[in-house]
C-alpha cells in the first residue's frame, strides 16, 4: 500500500511539472562549432534526458567489462563457500552418527574451503573425539580459546579433556578463566565440584552463593546444597566452636528437614545446652520428613538416665509422628525389648513380620533377639538368623550404587556434592553354583533314581558328623523324595547356597543302570541344632 501511494505520488509531480513546462512556452538556442540550434524547452529537456539515459548504459557497460576478474572472484569464492558448508553438514551429520572416517574427511574438506571458522574448528574437535585422537583434539579446542567468539566453548571443551586424563588441577584452571569470562552453568558447578571434593567447605560455599548471584542454578538446589555444606562445615569444627556448628546445623536442618545429618548434630548440641525441648521438636520434623535409624536413636538419647520405660514412651511419641513407617515400628519394637516387655515388642513387630511385603534383615535379626530374649527355643532363633541371611537388605546411604553405613556430604565415587540418599541398595544375584557334568543318559528327577548318600565336598573344611538312618521302603507317588527333603532341612542351617552345592552332588553320583534299594542320605545337621520343634527352656 504504501509503495503505491509513493508511486501515485511521483507521477502527480511528473504530469504537475510537464503541466508546467507547457504552460510556458520558450527557446532554446545552442551555438557549437559555428552552428545555431535553435529547440523548444521541452524538446531540449528531452534531448538531455535521452543523452543521460544513455550515458548511464555505456557506463554500466565499461564497469561490466572492468569489473569481471573481480566478479569471477566473488563467483569463485562463493563457490568455495558452498561447498564448504556442505561439507561442515556432512561432517556434522557423520559426526553424530558415529562415522569418524567421514566426520574428518568432511573436517579436512571444510577446512580447506572455509579456513579456519568457529564451525570448522568445532567439527575438528568432535571428529578427533570420535576418533580417539586426544592431542588433536586439544589443539581444536585450543585454537577455538584464540579466538573470542569461541574461547569458552574452547575452555569447556579442554576442561572435558583434562578431566578425562586425570588431570584435575587443569581442569579448575580451565573452569575457573571460563567462569570469569562468562556466568556458564557448567563452570560454576565445576568449581563447587573440585571444592567439594577436596573438601574446602568455605570455598564450596563462595562458589555456590556466586552460582546463585549469577543465576546458573535455581534456588531449591542452591537451599539444599547450602544446607549440605553447612553440615559439612559443622561436623568439622573443634568442641570450643559449639556454637556455631549449632548455628550452621539447626540451619541446614530447617532449610533441609530431611537432611539427618544436620538434625541429628543439631539435636545433641541442643541437648547438651539442656533445651531438650527445642531438639524434641527438631528431631520429630526431620522424623515427619524422612523416618532414619539414627532419629530414633538419638531421640530416645535425648534426655540421659532415663528409664527404660521412659525410652519406651518417648518412642511410641516418636511413632505417632509417622505411624505408617517401618521405622516407627521398629523403633517402638526395639524399646519394648530394652523395657522387657516381650508381648508388646511382638504385638508391634506382628503387622510387619505378617504383611505383604518381606521381611527385612534387620526385622529378622530383631525377631531373633527377640526369641533369644524372651527365652525361646534355639531353633526359632536359627530360623530367624538364616531368614535374614536370605531376606532383603535394609534401607542404607547409597551414593552413586555404592552402599556406605554412614552420610558423607560428597560421593566417594565422583566427588559430588550431596549424591547421598537413603534407599534400599540393588539386590545382586549371587554366584551361580557349577552346573553338573553332562552324562550319557539323563537322570531322572530323583525319585525314580537310586542314590547314595552324599560323600563330604572338597570345599568342606571340617565335614559335620552324620549318622547313618537305617534303609526305608521307596516313596509312595504321592510323598516327598526323602533325598530332597534332606536337603531342604539342611538349608535353613547350611544356606542355600550348600544345599544346592549337597543337591548336585546326589544328581552328580546318582546311579541309574543297575537296580538298588533305595537308600536315603543322613541329614546333615550341626550337632548343637536341636531343630525348630524343640521345647522351649
Amino acid at each position: 500500500m504504501i509503495r503505491l501511494l509513493t508511486f501515485l505520488f511521483v507521477l502527480a509531480l511528473a504530469a504537475a511539472g510537464v503541466a508546467w513546462i507547457a504552460d510556458r512556452p520558450g527557446d532554446v538556442s545552442v551555438v557549437w562549432l559555428g552552428q545555431r540550434y535553435e529547440t523548444s524547452v521541452a524538446v531540449a529537456l528531452l534531448g538531455v534526458l535521452l543523452a543521460a539515459i544513455a550515458f548511464t548504459i555505456l557506463w554500466g557497460l565499461l564497469r561490466f567489462v572492468l569489473r569481471i576478474p573481480s566478479l569471477m572472484s566473488i563467483a569463485a569464492k562463493a563457490r568455495r563457500r558452498n561447498k564448504g558448508y556442505e561439507a561442515l553438514s556432512r561432517g556434522m551429520v557423520a559426526a553424530g552418527a558415529g562415522d569418524s572416517a567421514l566426520a574428518l574427511r568432511s573436517a579436512r574438506a571444510a577446512e580447506k574451503h572455509l579456513g579456519e571458522d568457529a564451525l570448522t574448528l568445532l567439527l575438528r574437535a568432535q571428529a578427533t573425539q570420535l576418533a580417539g585422537d586426544r592431542a588433536g583434539t586439544e589443539r581444536a579446542f585450543a585454537r577455538m580459546v584464540d579466538r573470542p567468539e569461541t574461547r569458552v566453548l574452547g575452555l569447556r571443551g579442554l576442561h572435558v579433556e583434562a578431566l578425562r586424563r586425570g588431570d584435575v588441577s587443569s581442569a579448575h584452571h580451565y573452569a575457573e578463566q571460563a567462569h570469569r569470562i562468562a556466568p556458564v552453568t557448567w563452570a560454576g558447578q565445576a568449581l563447587l565440584d573440585h571444592h567439594s571434593a577436596a573438601q574446602d567447605w568455605p570455598r564450596a560455599l563462595a562458589a555456590l552463593e556466586s552460582n546463585l548471584a549469577q543465576r546458573s542454578v535455581d534456588k531449591p538446589t542452591a537451599r539444599r546444597q547450602r544446607a549440605v555444606l553447612q553440615t559439612a562445615i559443622a561436623q568439622d569444627l573443634p568442641p570450643q566452636d559449639a556454637a556455631e556448628a549449632l548455628r550452621l546445623s539447626k540451619e541446614a536442618a530447617e532449610i533441609a528437614p530431611d537432611l539427618v545429618p544436620a538434625a541429628t548434630l543439631a539435636a545433641s548440641l541442643l541437648s547438651r545446652r539442656g533445651d531438650l525441648r527445642r531438639a524434641a521438636r527438631l528431631l520429630e520434623a526431620s522424623w515427619k520428613a524422612q523416618p532414619h535409624p539414627d532419629l530414633a536413636r538419638a531421640y530416645l538419647d535425648l534426655r540421659p538416665g532415663d528409664s527404660t520405660k521412659d525410652r519406651l514412651a518417648r518412642a511410641r511419641t516418636l511413632a505417632r509422628v509417622a505411624p505408617e513407617d517401618p521405622e516407627s515400628v521398629l523403633c517402638v519394637a526395639q524399646a519394648a525389648m530394652e523395657a522387657r516387655d516381650f508381648a508388646l515388642a511382638r504385638a508391634t513387630m506382628q503387622p510387619l513380620i505378617d504383611g505383604g511385603a518381606r521381611a527385612t534383615a534387620r526385622m529378622c535379626l530383631l525377631m531373633a533377639d527377640l526369641e533369644e530374649m524372651d527365652g525361646g527355643a534355639e531353633g526359632k532363633v536359627r530360623e530367624w538368623l538364616a531368614r535374614a541371611s536370605r531376606a532383603p537388605r535394609d534401607k542404607t546411604w547409597v551414593a552413586d550404587g555404592v552402599a556406605c553405613d554412614e552420610w558423607a556430604p560428597v560421593s566417594p565415587i565422583s566427588g559430588k556434592l550431596d549424591a547421598f540418599r537413603w534407599q534400599a541398595p540393588a539386590e545382586r544375584l549371587s554366584a551361580p553354583v557349577d552346573p553338573m557334568p553332562e552324562d550319557p543318559a539323563p537322570v531322572p528327577e530323583l525319585a525314580p533314581a537310586m542314590v547314595e548318600p552324599p560323600p563330604v565336598l572338597a570345599e568342606d573344611p571340617q565335614p559335620l558328623p552324620v549318622s547313618p538312618l537305617p534303609e526305608v521302603q521307596a516313596p509312595g507317588p504321592q510323598e516327598k523324595p526323602p533325598e530332597q527333603k534332606s536337603v531342604e532341612a539342611t538349608a535353613p542351617a547350611l544356606g542355600q547356597e550348600d544345599a544346592l552345592a549337597k543337591l548336585a552332588a546326589i544328581r552328580r553320583f546318582a546311579k541309574t543302570d543297575a537296580p538298588r534299594p533305595l537308600k536315603v542320605p543322613p541329614m546333615i545337621t550341626a550337632p548343637d541344632d536341636p531343630g525348630p520343634d524343640a521345647p522351649r527352656r
